[in-house]
């Protein structure tokens, strides 16, 4: 088994921290606080700071060929965020969102489509939809009936995606068509136990293996391209939240953490609940973020 060391890196008691993205050109990762309504930005050596959002965000992305710009997943609308000066544009309305929904996970596609999930806030009905949103802003609904869209990723030839279904406890794989963007049969990769929490967040390494964050099961777990568990590595707090590869080099793997829920005796036994932390395994590496590709900013 290939060694580990986990490292605390910045202790920002994130209510419910999300959606972590490595941005290459300014050596620094990203990630939310859902709750809190920022945006924060960690860049080693102790260096780090925050951005206040106007809504609650559920994920982040890069922008291709546009340095400094942040698509955002917030509440049923996407907009996009300059860093330099930190400023919002709404650029996108999901209107068949229902009230009672939020947008959640999202990631890109090799094509730069951005991938988003909803999900129900109160967590009580099946309302969650996958949606997938085109460099020409074409909005297209995939899949519904679930109440919290998570974790997506693809596999490194593009052929299968991975959508994770949180409340059900099950990572699906999808055939996938990168051209044109279908999903197509659908299969269960993973299922989790009860006793290893619910999976979150996913992101998939250089060796085609999928990462997974267990939410109430204080662990990520690395799965074979089969779904077998290559490694379940234990963390110091029991909601880990979403997973990403950074590092000049992709060694090592971030992981965002929550405290949303927990309480005052579980905050006491793991009072580092909400912070970012940091994984190196020798010899594993990760991919940089794919890109959202607009047609036009304006």
């Amino acid at each position: 088994m290939t060694e580990s060391t986990l490292q605390l890196c910045w202790e920002a008691i994130c209510d419910l921290g999300e959606s972590p993205v490595w941005l290459e050109d300014r050596e620094a990762l990203y990630f939310v606080d859902i709750n809190k309504k920022i945006l924060c930005e960690y860049g080693g050596s102790g260096r780090h700071q925050v951005f206040a959002l106007s809504s609650k965000t559920g994920s982040i992305a890069p922008l291709k060929s546009l340095q400094g710009y942040l698509i955002l997943a917030q509440e049923n609308f996407l907009t996009f965020f300059s860093l330099d000066p930190p400023k919002e544009k709404r650029i996108l309305l999901l209107a068949e969102e229902p009230s009672g929904n939020r947008l959640n996970e999202g990631k890109c596609d090799a094509a730069g489509r951005f991938w988003v999930a909803s999900m129900n806030i109160q967590e009580s009905q099946s309302t969650g939809s996958l949606w997938s949103i085109g460099p020409d802003n074409l909005i297209k609904k995939h899949l519904d009936g679930f109440i919290v869209g998570n974790g997506i990723g693809w596999s490194l030839d593009n052929r299968t995606m991975y959508f994770t279904d949180s409340r059900a406890r099950k990572i699906y794989a999808f055939d996938f068509d990168l051209s044109s963007g279908q999903i197509g049969e659908r299969r269960c990769f993973a299922v989790v136990p009860e006793t290893a929490g619910y999976p979150d967040g996913l992101t998939v390494d250089l060796d085609d293996y999928v990462w997974s964050a267990h939410w109430d099961g204080g662990c990520v777990t690395r799965y074979k391209p089969d779904g077998k568990i290559d490694r379940r590595i234990p963390l110091p707090v029991p909601r880990p939240t979403s997973i990403a590869f950074g590092g000049r080099e992709l060694d090592s793997l971030y992981i965002t953490s929550a405290r949303q829920g927990l309480t005052v005796d579980q905050l006491r036994r793991a009072p580092l609940s909400g912070s970012l932390f940091r994984l190196q395994c020798r010899d594993i590496r990760g991919l940089p973020p794919m890109t959202f590709a607009p047609t036009s900013t304006k």
